[in-house]
């Protein structure tokens, strides 16, 4: 029997600050709008050279602390040769090395299979880009 592979882009609003964005629900109401019930992965992928998903804990602290070791291992001062943009962006262009722009995470019976207290995020420190895309790919 051939898979199904069905993909969308959602577009998120992230603002002029750093953000970690729970992307969750919406991994969610793709799924259960595509993925009729059936085993798979569920890849989400930032196309953007400034961005990152993460799977963490949010609502806790976790999320804010991940901002705060963000600006600890990636300052936002004039070390980067990367200079075009606000003060500080080369770290934005170094931040997908940290936290990759993609995740592949199990479906299973056409539910996204986390942990307790896991969440799909994405991870935004470029203030000066407001709008990301990500793009949800379901293969089953």
């Amino acid at each position: 029997m051939p898979g199904t592979f069905t993909t969308t882009t959602v577009t998120v609003g992230t603002g002029s600050s750093e953000t970690v964005t729970d992307l969750t629900g919406a991994c969610e109401r793709f799924l259960r709008e595509n993925a009729d019930g059936a085993d798979g992965l569920l890849n989400i992928f930032v196309p953007h050279a400034t961005a990152g998903i993460a799977v963490i804990e949010t609502g806790a602290g976790s999320d804010d602390d991940l901002l705060a070791a963000l600006h600890t291992l990636l300052p936002a001062d004039d070390r980067w040769q990367h200079r075009h943009g606000s003060a500080g962006h080369g770290r934005d262009h170094v931040l997908p090395a940290l936290v990759p722009p993609h995740a592949t995470l199990p479906v299973i019976g056409g539910r996204l299979e986390l942990g307790t207290w896991q969440s799909v995020c994405l991870v935004d420190t470029n203030k000066d880009n407001p709008e990301r895309q990500v793009r949800l790919s379901f293969l089953g």
